[in-house]
């Protein structure tokens, strides 16, 4: 299998200005990600920021709305960035491409990032983001009985990690996971962690340096919290879990995916074959980027409908 062509033109260009994950500082690397953020085209009827009270301070949140209409399902989202880099405004096609597609409201977390604030700080905010959302449904105007959860890389992460953690309390339920090429292994050493070592944006090194950032010590890597698939998952919400074929995630989210189905957990697994790390949000570029938006949407549509 070869990488798709629109891919191979991003990829290309990328080489071309030399960008890398790694290798700089982490606030040096945020502030040239930000040059390359652009209005997303999709409209929504209202997008409104506020903030919300964490155990670590306030979360900065966002909150996307389709329509007026009231009592619509929630997606709670977290962005990717190894848990380093992104936030709102890096991720706002993403959130609004869910909103628009799966007709329900998205609530954007924008949790504190590494290396300043070390794991679990991103896992406690995207926590307490969840949690209010679920006990807040009626000032929001949405149905807490249809929530899920998404995210992107670490915000897959962070995503499946608040799945888990909803199974252990009453006031908090988790309906469905979007996991789009998630984090789920920091131990991992699978064939697509070697094979995809470099050449498609996220590198092995980069995701090394990423977890340098984010954790307090190696020890972490086998905490639950930190890597999913070390967790009893047998009772979690069902899922999405979209992998990309050229990425060194691959595989830790195929056996994630595998690891839910073994658990009884209904799981859909799908393979981008010929994209790379990062692909979900190039839909401006990339054709396939569309049709897995579609695909979560989809799954999400098929969760609230039940």
């Amino acid at each position: 299998m070869t990488i798709d062509p629109q891919a191979k033109v991003v990829l290309d260009l990328l080489a071309a200005i030399g960008f890398t994950f790694g290798g700089t500082e982490p606030v040096a690397l945020r502030e040239s990600m930000a040059l390359g953020n652009t209005p997303s085209p999709i409209q929504l009827a209202e997008i409104t920021d506020r903030t919300i009270v964490g155990a670590g301070g306030d979360i900065p949140v966002r909150i996307y709305r389709p329509s007026t209409e009231p009592g619509l399902p929630v997606v709670v989202f977290f962005h990717g960035g190894g848990w380093v880099v992104g936030d709102l405004e890096s991720h706002d096609h993403a959130a609004r491409a869910i909103a628009s597609k799966a007709d329900c409201v998205v609530v954007a977390v924008d949790y504190r990032l590494a290396p300043e604030h070390k794991f679990p700080a991103a896992v406690d905010d995207a926590w307490a983001a969840t949690e209010w959302v679920a006990t807040h449904a009626e000032e929001l105007g949405v149905d807490a009985t249809r929530l899920a959860v998404a995210g992107d890389s670490a915000g897959g992460n962070l995503a499946a990690v608040v799945t888990n953690m909803a199974r252990n309390v009453d006031h908090v339920e988790v309906i469905h996971q979007a996991l789009i090429y998630p984090v789920t292994d920091a131990t991992c050493d699978r064939p697509s962690w070697t094979d995809n070592a470099e050449g498609y944006m996220l590198t092995a090194d980069g995701m090394t340096w990423f977890h340098g950032h984010y954790a307090t010590s190696p020890d972490d890597f086998t905490d639950p919290r930190y890597s999913p698939i070390f967790d009893e998952l047998a009772g979690a919400a069902p899922a999405i879990v979209i992998t990309a074929g050229f990425d060194p995630l691959r595989d830790q989210g195929a056996a994630y995916a595998e690891a839910l189905g073994a658990a009884g957990v209904g799981v859909e697994y799908i393979n981008y074959e010929t994209m790379f790390h990062g692909f979900f949000t190039m839909d401006a570029a990339i054709d396939v980027a569309s049709e897995a938006q579609d695909a979560v949407a989809a799954a999400l549509k098929a969760a609230f409908a039940r």
